[in-house]
This record gives C-alpha cells, sequence and structure tokens, in this order.
C-alpha cells in the first residue's frame, strides 16, 4: 500500500469516526415505556431557589417564571407519552407547600403542585355514585395533605377531615414519612404508575432513602442535573427493581403559554346562569353601622371559584377537570385590564378530602391551582392562607375566620388581593364581614353561589377609615358551556 492510500484510509477512518460522533447524543438514549405490570415509581423533580433550571424560577416570589411554566406543560406530554406509554396514572403525590418555605417573605413552595397538574389533566378519574354509574372525566386527584403522624407546620390550621390517604410528600421528612409513604406503595404491591413530585432534595433523598431500605442496590444519580429529568424505580413482579432515567431535552419559551384552538368563548357577567346583580355599601355610622375595631384600610379583595370541577354535581377529585384547566390557564388573559392584584391568595392545598358517595379520597388543590397561573404571568407573591379552618366553618355558619383573617388585622391594608375560594365559603365569608359591622347580612338571594357558576367574581372593598362595599357585577368572561371537556395540549 504506497502512502497515499495509507493516508486516505486514516481520512476516511476519522471522517467516519466524526459523523458517528455528530450522529449521536450525550445523552443515552431514552428507555421504553414503563411496564404496566410492574410497580413503577416515578420521580419528577420541581424546581425550587436551590435547585433550577436558568430562568425558570422567580427569585423574588420563589414560584414558576412562564419560562418554569411552559416547561411544566411539556414535561406532561413527555411523562404521559414516553414514561407511561400512554397508561393511565395509578396515584399521583406532591409536596406540601407549606412543608418549604423559601425568601424571606416564606412563600410556600407551590412549584410542586404546579409542575405536575397538567399531566393530572392528562389522566382520567371515574368516580361513582349509589345507584349512578361511574362517571369519568380528564383530571386525577393529587395528594399533597400532611400525614396524620407528623406535626403540622406552623401557621397551619388542623384539618377539619384527617386524610390518612391522602398523605402528600412533607419536605421535612418528620419521622421519615415520605420513606412510609413510598414502602407503603411497595409494600401492597399494586402494579401500576405512581407519580412522585417534589424538589431534588426531597427527591434524592427519598430516592437513596428507598434504595437502601428495600435493598435494590440501584446506581443512582449522584448530583442535580436539570428539571427535564425523570427518574423511575420499576419493581418486577419478582421484586427485582431497575432504576430508568428519562431525560425529556426540553428547552421551553420564555413567554406565557399561548393556548391551542379552539378559541374561547366569552360570556356577559350576571346572567341567569350565573347570579343577579348585587351591590352593598356599609358606612360606618349611618344606619346603625359600626366600623369593627381593626377594620383594614384601603383595601380590595376579588373572590373568584375554583375552576370547572364537577361534570355531575356529586363529582369530586379535590382537583378540577379538563374544561377548568383551559379557565385557569385563561385566566390571566381573561383578567387583563380588569383588575391589578398586588398578590394572590388561595385556599392550602393540603387540606385533605377522606371521600364520601361521589367524591374520591383527595387534597382540595383546585382553589390554588386556578389562581396560581395568574400569579405566574403577573410576576406575583402567592401565598396560602393556610391558618384559615375553611371546613370547619360551613354554611350557613359565617365565616368568621376567613373574614378576620382577610378584613382585619392590617395585614392587606393598603393592598389588593386576588383570592381563590371554594365558592359555597365566599358569601359566608362576606356574611361575617356584614355581621362584624352590624349590618344586614346578605339574605336569601344572595347567601348561597350557584354550583353551576365558575364565572362570577366578587369584589370587597375597604376605603380609607374602613367603610365597606360588595358587589357581584365582575367576572372572568369565560363561558363555561362552551370549554372543551379534555384539557389543552402542549
Amino acid at each position: 500500500m504506497n502512502k497515499t492510500n495509507v493516508v486516505w484510509l486514516l481520512f476516511l477512518v476519522l471522517t467516519l469516526t466524526l459523523l458517528a460522533g455528530c450522529g449521536s447524543s450525550s445523552s443515552p438514549p431514552t428507555p421504553a415505556p414503563l411496564s404496566a405490570g410492574n410497580l413503577n415509581l416515578i420521580f419528577v423533580v420541581s424546581e425550587d431557589l436551590a435547585y433550577h433550571a436558568t430562568g425558570d424560577v422567580n427569585p423574588g416570589t420563589a414560584n414558576l417564571t412562564n419560562q418554569g411554566f411552559q416547561r411544566s406543560l411539556l414535561m406532561a406530554t413527555f411523562l404521559q407519552q414516553q414514561v407511561l406509554g400512554t397508561q393511565n396514572v395509578t396515584g399521583i403525590y406532591a409536596l406540601e407547600p407549606m412543608t418549604h418555605l423559601q425568601t424571606a417573605n416564606n412563600y410556600p413552595d407551590i412549584v410542586a403542585l404546579e409542575t405536575i397538574q397538567q399531566f393530572a389533566m392528562l389522566n382520567q378519574t371515574s368516580p361513582s355514585y349509589p345507584g349512578s354509574g361511574p362517571v369519568t372525566a380528564n383530571s386525577y386527584p393529587i395528594f399533597a395533605s400532611y400525614s396524620l403522624e407528623a406535626a403540622l407546620p406552623d401557621d397551619v390550621a388542623p384539618p377539619a377531615y384527617p386524610c390518612a390517604a391522602c398523605q402528600g410528600l412533607d419536605f421535612r421528612d418528620q419521622h421519615g414519612d415520605n420513606e412510609a409513604l413510598v414502602t407503603g406503595i411497595v409494600k401492597a404491591n399494586v402494579p401500576g404508575f405512581y407519580v412522585f413530585s417534589a424538589p431534588w432534595e426531597t427527591t434524592r433523598s427519598l430516592l437513596t432513602n428507598i434504595n437502601r431500605l428495600k435493598g435494590y442496590n440501584l446506581s443512582l444519580p449522584p448530583s442535580y442535573i436539570s428539571p427535564n429529568y425523570i427518574y423511575a424505580i420499576s419493581i418486577a413482579p419478582s421484586g427485582n427493581a431497575s432504576l430508568g432515567t428519562y431525560n425529556s431535552d426540553l428547552i421551553p419559551p420564555s413567554t406565557y403559554p399561548v393556548l391551542p384552538p379552539p378559541p374561547l368563548v366569552s360570556t356577559p357577567c350576571n346572567t341567569p346562569q350565573t347570579q343577579a346583580f348585587f351591590s352593598i355599601t356599609v358606612t360606618g355610622g349611618i344606619n346603625d353601622a359600626v366600623i369593627p375595631a381593626g377594620t383594614n384600610t384601603n383595601e380590595t379583595v376579588y373572590f373568584v371559584r375554583h375552576a370547572d370541577a364537577h361534570p355531575t354535581t356529586w363529582w369530586d377529585d379535590g382537583n378540577y377537570i379538563g374544561k377548568g384547566q383551559w379557565r385557569a390557564l385563561d385566566l390571566p388573559n381573561a383578567l387583563r385590564d380588569k383588575i391589578h392584584p398586588t398578590q394572590v391568595y388561595a385556599i392550602d392545598p393540603s387540606v385533605g378530602n377522606p371521600g364520601v358517595d361521589g367524591s374520591v379520597a383527595s387534597s382540595y388543590v383546585r382553589p390554588s391551582l386556578t389562581v396560581e397561573p395568574y400569579a405566574i404571568a403577573n410576576n406575583l407573591p402567592f401565598n396560602l392562607a393556610a391558618i384559615v379552618p375553611v371546613f370547619s366553618q360551613n354554611p350557613p355558619q359565617p365565616s368568621t375566620a376567613a373574614s378576620a383573617y382577610f378584613f382585619n388585622g392590617g395585614k392587606f391594608s393598603n393592598q389588593t388581593i386576588l383570592v381563590g375560594w371554594e365558592h359555597d365559603h365566599i358569601p359566608p365569608t362576606v356574611d361575617a364581614l356584614l355581621t362584624s359591622y352590624s349590618a344586614d347580612p346578605l339574605g336569601p338571594a344572595f347567601d348561597t353561589w350557584p354550583d353551576t357558576d365558575y364565572d362570577t367574581i366578587w369584589t370587597v372593598k375597604l376605603d380609607a377609615v374602613g367603610n365597606l362595599t360588595v358587589n357581584n357585577g365582575m367576572c372572568e368572561g369565560i363561558s363555561s358551556t362552551a370549554l372543551p371537556d379534555t384539557p389543552p395540549q402542549f
């Protein structure tokens, strides 16, 4: 072989090597979807201030940015298709937000719930009612309630309905309650797909401890990589376990998500399908009204109901349904130029519902997840009224605890707040406020909120001395009847 041929041969070998390198990825190929015959523990790493992708988390609020929100929506499709192989999930568990407070303002970590919410909408639940067949909807309960064995976080009201079956993940991992939850699932040995959404600190600890406690001897990830990674421990009927690593390789846009077609249908306020208009003004010293001591001043509160949640009157899984995801994601658009809040509040999603006829054991996540997109889109602080024992005061009893929390004590003076709440408890909250002024209550025409009304907004204003006005003349303007039953796809 002459010198020229040797040179060309070496050049050919080098070229083929480079081409092979260009055609491969630095990460291993995506594993096949998990088997439904195995018991699969699937760990989705939510983002927090300590571990996140650049641009995904707002450092001032510890909440997702538009980019981080986009990632969660795209990740849901990847998780459903590439990890579960389009099969229905068996259980979803998320971080209990009040167990992980961040920034100097102690904002609760709502990101783990939002990270998994779109995925929950891509699955289905089928509750049933005595005398009626099961009703299926695009929705799945997310368990995020406190362990009955662990001490409650500070500023959290004792649960009205303890729900052992609704336990989520505790950032503090008191008494090893996270490991107890997961080992309980393994011990029950029911095949399926169990998805966990929590920050890397919690995920890493769980992976390590489950690997040790069960003797799986798996080679675990040594450090945080990115929020694109999903880890799955798949346990075969034989008891042998393997670890699968799924990389979605997502590069999300930095803008707020644009809803796919069809375009949403607008609707006027105060229709026969919603509520008749009312407006009440209470002025101190007029008609024997007395402004209560400690009343806030220069405050505006906008109460909205959670998004669409009940395909029938008895159906309940603690979450909203596919229709509701359209409403929640469109809320920033629907309320643009209508309101200008300075912060967003909601009921603690860790409130549990043990389940009765027509409902399944679940955590009450839907009010917080309804207003969370608005907070993200507008870079607003998101907080939870976790100290309010919402379901310990039920209609027709006035909601004095909620009224005192939002309208007395000065905390919300000079503030404008958007509040995601439970509809049956909005009128009793306003009734308690009116009664505190020695004013007449709402009366039978307005003391209940129609079950079919997800659109109306109640506005409560306190002026510079505490005089009160309340009305229901504003609405989101989104027609429930025109919303698709299935969630938007991303």
